[in-house]
């Protein structure tokens, strides 16, 4: 997989490329990462790559020259064999879930375009985005985390990227739930002990159990996501027994309800 980043801080992408399973996927060769700075593509003097926006109003705008050239030089260069798609990471764009990220990580090559300032010439947007993208509901100071969410996003769903082939799988959202809880050694911390399910060695009881809680994990957290999905007839039974078996648990007193303690 190609990825082609037009940015002006090509070098914040070091914290993507020199640490963890993305820049082990880097090193081995399983994603190919280029820049490209829209100021190599300023032939002005002062190499102006921003601009006051028509009609008045507060902050600058990404000019449309340099941008266009860039994507121009990335076509060239990258895209000889086979055509790309160029995403524009923006706050007007939809909302990246984990269905956008394993299509744009079946797609060999791929352009992300980091705006800034107030963002970009329209007429960009017009002639040269395939789709805008967003991380939520929210602004920050340029696309270079969101592009780095990204890129993050789709490495971990490539061949090979992860040490485990099936992680990926188990993730958050891979198959519309959330993860469950997970324990690991000690049995017993902080008056807390590992479920007896999951010591027991039977393997199908094991699953049934993951598989409740992230079922449960999901209709406590993010019912939405139950909203959209097919329960299986064994998702259904799961879930209603968690739920059962939460309506039966005392809730924790809260602060106020905790009685005082007396002072000797």
């Amino acid at each position: 997989m190609r990825i082609d980043i037009v940015t002006l801080f090509p070098e914040m992408f070091a914290a993507l490329t020199g640490h963890g399973v993305t820049g082990r996927a880097v090193r081995r060769g399983l994603v190919e990462l280029a820049y490209w700075n829209p100021r190599d593509c300023a032939h002005d003097r002062h190499r102006a790559v921003d601009d006051r926006p028509f009609g008045g109003g507060p902050g600058m705008l990404m000019k449309t020259e340099p941008l266009l050239e860039c994507l121009a030089a990335v076509r060239k260069e990258s895209w000889k064999d086979e055509p790309g798609r160029v995403v524009y990471l923006s706050p007007q764009g939809a909302r990246i879930d984990h269905a956008a990220v394993a299509r744009l990580a079946r797609t060999p090559r791929l352009a992300l375009l980091c705006g800034r300032y107030q963002g970009i010439d329209q007429r960009v947007i017009d002639s040269a985005v395939d789709e805008e993208l967003s991380l939520g509901d929210f602004v920050i100071s340029g696309g270079e985390l969101a592009a780095m969410a990204l890129v993050d996003a789709m490495i971990r769903l490539l061949p090979g990227a992860l040490g485990d082939g099936e992680s990926a799988g188990g993730d958050s959202f891979a198959n519309g739930l959330l993860l469950g809880p997970e324990y690991t050694r000690p049995r017993q911390f902080a008056g807390g002990a590992v479920p007896p399910v999951l010591l027991s060695g039977d393997h199908e009881a094991i699953r049934r159990w993951r598989l409740q809680q992230r079922l449960g994990a999901t209709w406590r957290k993010r019912p939405d996501l139950l909203e959209r999905r097919e329960l299986t007839g064994e998702e259904r039974q799961l879930l209603d027994e968690y739920r059962r078996n939460t309506q039966k648990c005392p809730k924790a007193p809260t602060p106020k309800e905790r009685p005082k303690e007396r002072k000797p």
